[in-house]
Order: C-alpha cells, then sequence, then structure tokens
C-alpha cells in the first residue's frame, strides 16, 4: 500500500466534508434545505386555501444568514446571496404593495400574485442551479 499523495484525503475533515474541507456537502445541503422551505411558502403564497406559516421563511433567511460566511469565496456564495436578495425583495415588494389591500382589494390580490410568482420562479431557478452545481448571476 501506497501513502495518499495529498494528505488532506484522509483527515477527519475531509472525512465529514469531502477534499479540502470546504464543506462542499454541508452547505449544499444547506442549501436543499433552504430551497425547500423557501418552496413551500412561495407554493403557499400562490395557491389560495394553502397558506403555511410565514416562520418557515424566516427561518430559511436566518439559516441564510448565519452560514453565508462559510460558503465565502465557492461558489454556493452566489446561492446565499441569491436567496437572501429574493426574500428581500419580496418582503419589499410586499410592503410596498400592502396599502393596495386597504384601498381597493383585487389590485392588492394582483400584485400579490404577480410577486408571489415571481418568488416562485426564484427559488425554482436557484434550486435548480444548485442541483447542477452552478452559481447564480451577479446582480447587474
Amino acid at each position: 500500500m501506497s501513502a495518499p499523495s495529498d494528505p488532506r484525503e484522509h483527515s477527519p475533515v475531509s472525512e465529514i466534508f469531502g477534499p479540502g474541507g470546504r464543506g462542499e456537502d454541508s452547505l449544499r445541503t444547506i442549501g436543499h434545505i433552504s430551497y425547500a422551505l423557501h418552496a413551500i411558502v412561495a407554493v403557499g403564497a400562490v395557491i389560495p386555501s394553502f397558506q403555511p406559516s410565514v416562520l418557515l421563511l424566516v427561518a430559511a433567511f436566518i439559516l441564510d444568514l448565519i452560514k453565508r460566511n462559510d460558503a465565502a469565496g465557492t461558489w454556493h456564495e452566489s446561492h446565499f446571496r441569491w436567496r437572501i436578495r429574493s426574500v428581500l425583495w419580496a418582503a419589499g415588494l410586499y410592503l410596498l404593495t400592502l396599502p393596495l389591500w386597504f384601498l381597493l382589494i383585487v389590485p392588492g390580490w394582483i400584485a400579490w400574485c404577480v410577486i408571489s410568482i415571481w418568488f416562485l420562479y426564484r427559488v425554482v431557478r436557484g434550486w435548480l442551479a444548485l442541483n447542477d452545481r452552478k452559481p447564480m448571476p451577479l446582480p447587474t
């Protein structure tokens, strides 16, 4: 038997996180969990009478904020940025259109449907890219 050429190949860190100790599998798992929580809330926002708690989205958002530094310098960093920006933009748009609900119900409903469909699109697009191990584009 010959010794491995790279001592990191068989270190405890590489056994847990893969070669390089970057946490590739761990970050990918966190990404899948976060996208799943986002998807549950996004689908609930689009389908009438299915309203999961927004607390799922808050939990995913907090998870992303806490773990994003672990992804610095990797392609996962773009997914953390994508998810955080998606939540912040959706929240801002929902708040901006909230007065429409008080003035006229139909325009508020239409605005929130459009925002919800946009949010669902962002979740699906990001999740598919994560599954293909592709980074998300930078904002322009």
